[in-house]
């Protein structure tokens, strides 16, 4: 049985999937239990996906990077997510922000802040939540006032990936006042060794401890005026058109833990005996299999037919939102399954399931709670 095939995948970008397929294999799988029992974040595998053109794929060749398409990059995120979800997030992690900055930003912040990270020189993060905002994107507080040739930044951000350890941040921050909800929003890139920038790491998660999420705290943090990316009032918009990019590299992180609790479900059924015979032998165990395989089998559908749909359809964000909240809730349900048919097993560190149950619930968060997706959905269908 072969998952994650290459069915649904275009021609050209199968080889990328295969590259990020053997590397899984020789750098994740290895690793991955070690950097989830003690949460550090895997540099080493990191340096190595470097070299392995798996960074900043998605930044264009004229900066260092590959070019990837949409899809070339969903074949390489959902392999590695089937390796193992937190170093999957470290990894894929390393470029966020970076497609808002390379569309809207200025030739000089583009030959500024792009080349760094394929090379593994650099890397980044994007901090748009916040402590008591996190789905609406219209409802940030975290303000930036200009100040001469500044802006001064004041507020706090929340699970930002990188925010510690990363060069600069791409910072949500509220410049207007203005009726219009959606027009109060600006970016502006924030180095993180700007006077006034302080991050901590978050508390323990339960999943994914190998990526990196922080609480940063803006005070009277002051970056140059010329930091302003695109146009002053539009942020909401620019970040708004990539959650559909978002949305699709979610859910391709939600198809590859729901591969991995199948093959890990499957595997334990075959080798674990009861009543004198291997338990996959039970028809009630065969159903709860087959089950998973085809809710699985349809969120993959659904995921790559959205991606090529978001990639020649700029009116495609409910195709995005259907594919993020059917890939990561059908990761929950096979996590979940994984967990009950492994029985007491399934409860120690021990055994794989028990990650991959904690790491499932993390992607039915961000890029947007599922419930909001739905709105999403409803909305558009609705028009």
């Amino acid at each position: 049985m072969e998952l994650l095939d290459e069915s649904p995948v275009p021609a050209e970008v199968r080889e990328a999937k295969r590259d990020a397929r053997a590397f899984a294999r020789e750098h994740v799988e290895p690793n991955a239990a070690r950097h989830f029992a003690d949460g550090t974040y895997p540099r080493e595998v990191v340096e190595a996906a470097v070299e392995a053109d798996l960074v900043g794929i998605e930044i264009s060749e004229a900066y260092g990077g590959r070019g990837a398409s949409l899809r070339e990059s969903l074949a390489v995120t959902e392999e590695l997510f089937r390796a193992d979800a937190g170093i999957g997030m470290a990894i894929r992690g390393r470029s966020f922000g970076t497609n808002v900055l390379e569309r809207y930003g200025t030739d000089e912040q583009k030959e500024r802040y792009l080349p760094g990270i394929p090379s593994g020189e650099s890397f980044t993060g994007m901090a748009i939540s916040e402590p008591e905002t996190g789905s609406d994107l219209a409802g940030m507080t975290t303000r930036a006032e200009r100040e001469g040739d500044e802006w001064v930044v004041d507020g706090e951000k929340y699970w930002i990936g990188n925010g510690i350890d990363a060069d600069w941040v791409l910072t949500y921050v509220k410049t207007e006042e203005t009726d219009d909800r959606h027009a109060n929003h600006s970016l502006v890139v924030v180095p993180t060794d700007a006077p006034g920038y302080a991050a901590e790491h978050i508390p323990e998660k339960i999943g994914m401890r190998a990526s990196q999420q922080a609480h940063i705290v803006f005070d009277d943090c002051r970056v140059p005026a010329e930091n302003l990316v695109g146009e002053r009032g539009e942020g909401f918009r620019m970040v708004a058109e990539f959650f559909d990019h978002g949305r699709i590299s979610a859910a391709g992180h939600g198809l590859g833990i729901a591969a991995a609790a199948i093959e890990e479900a499957w595997a334990f059924v075959d080798d674990r005996e009861e009543f004198g015979r291997p338990i996959g032998e039970f028809q009630s165990v065969q159903h709860d299999l087959a089950d998973m395989r085809t809710e699985f089998e349809s969120a993959r559908a659904l995921t790559w037919r959205a991606a090529e749909r978001v990639e020649t359809d700029e009116a495609a964000s409910d195709w995005s939102a259907m594919a993020k909240t059917k890939a990561t809730e059908t990761a929950v349900e096979c996590a979940e399954t994984g967990m009950r048919l492994h029985g007491g097993r399934g409860v120690l560190d021990e055994h794989r399931i028990s990650r991959l149950y904690r790491d499932a619930r993390l992607p039915l968060i961000y890029e947007g709670v599922n419930e909001v997706q739905r709105d999403i959905v409803y909305k558009r269908s609705e028009a």
